[in-house]
């Protein structure tokens, strides 16, 4: 009677760690290869022609603004050649030639699940997500526990399902053994 009820609570339980589970997975591979990759972000280049601008260089930093649909103020605008005029934003970079118009746009755009999923896992919702993550790892603890507790016999945790957990265990103990440790 114990084991049943046991395994239902272990299903349901488990039912309800998937979804953060598949969220923290891939935010975790994500992170972990943030030396490779952006997660957060993705890098967007676009080129626009707008035709010449006329008019000092604010004229034409608010002329090309208007036209892409920028609002907000810019951070810096500056020649960077004399054909080449720089408009600065917080996530994006005009280079505007205003003779011909032409404009690169150079910026990032978000990943918009990765972005918020890696803001989840690192934790930077604060104390109302601290609550959400706090409850997930009790769940996983139960999931685990309760995991170990519900097969009996050779097949359970006095049989080869020692083994496995403690081979699982010995995975982390190893590499910080091997790695040197903090």
């Amino acid at each position: 009677m114990v084991r049943k009820r046991l395994r239902a609570l272990h299903r349901d339980v488990g039912y309800v760690a998937v979804g953060l589970t598949l969220v923290y997975a891939l935010s975790g591979l994500a992170v972990n290869h943030v030396a490779d990759w952006d997660p957060n972000f993705t890098a967007v280049e676009r080129t626009h022609a707008l035709g010449p601008l006329a008019g000092d260089d604010a004229t034409v930093a608010a002329a090309a603004a208007r036209a892409l649909g920028i609002g907000g103020t810019p951070r810096e605008v500056y020649r960077a050649a004399p054909d080449q005029l720089d408009v600065i934003y917080a996530e994006r970079t005009l280079h505007i030639d205003p003779a011909s118009g032409r404009v690169v746009e150079e910026g990032r755009a978000q990943r918009p699940f990765l972005r918020v999923a890696n803001w989840l896992h690192t934790n930077r919702g604060k104390r109302a997500w601290t609550y959400v993550a706090d409850s997930y790892a009790v769940a996983l603890l139960f999931v685990s526990i309760s995991g170990l507790l519900m097969i009996k016999g050779r097949n359970g945790l006095l049989g080869r399902g020692m083994f496995l957990a403690l081979a699982g265990a010995a995975v982390p103990v190893a590499y910080v053994a091997l790695s040197g440790g903090p």
